[in-house]
């Protein structure tokens, strides 16, 4: 049968942390296929096409998860990508690139603080769910950007194992 496992897992050491540290948002079409790696077709070791990835640096409060979602009766099973962001103050700058965001159906790569590159939204891009535009009430509050950003797809993000650039992405960094 082909959906035997093959590996068992012993409990790793604690030396992971949560959280993300960037984000980098692909216009959807700009990558126009994968290439998986040779030694494990769950990651991806280059891309085509001509992808700019333009990186959001994170500092808290974003998180990126993945729900299963199986069903014996109907035989199917897809994985919910859900990432939550908070970006930090406000302006027209931004102002163009969050709606712009909300537009369209990019695909997004998630780097963790552990230094893991995920790639979400290959097949299907993801969507802007939900978020707020906000100024806060106190002196303390937040003032900027909340994002949620979904997409359903066949399998869970693929790791990326090698670095963006060393991918094909050109890595377009804010000022």
């Amino acid at each position: 049968m082909a959906c035997e496992i093959s590996l068992g897992r012993i409990e790793p050491c604690k030396d992971s942390n949560g959280g993300l540290k960037a984000v980098y948002f692909v216009n959807w079409g700009d990558m126009t296929g994968v290439t998986y790696d040779a030694t494990n077709t769950d990651a991806i070791s280059a891309v085509t096409g001509t992808p700019s990835a333009y990186k959001y640096d994170l500092k808290g409060n974003s998180s990126f998860e993945q729900a299963i979602t199986s069903s014996r009766e109907n035989g199917t099973t897809f994985f919910e990508q859900t990432l939550n962001l908070t970006l930090k103050k406000l302006s027209i700058v931004d102002h163009k690139q969050i709606k712009l965001l909300a537009y369209g159906r990019p695909q997004v790569v998630v780097e963790d603080n552990n230094g893991n590159l995920f790639l979400c939204g290959l097949e299907h891009g993801m969507d802007v769910s939900g978020g707020t535009i906000v100024t806060g009430a106190a002196m303390g509050d937040l003032s900027g950007y909340t994002l949620t950003l979904s997409g359903q797809e066949p399998v869970p993000a693929n790791f990326l194992s090698t670095t963006l650039t060393a991918a094909g992405f050109t890595v377009v960094s804010g000022s």
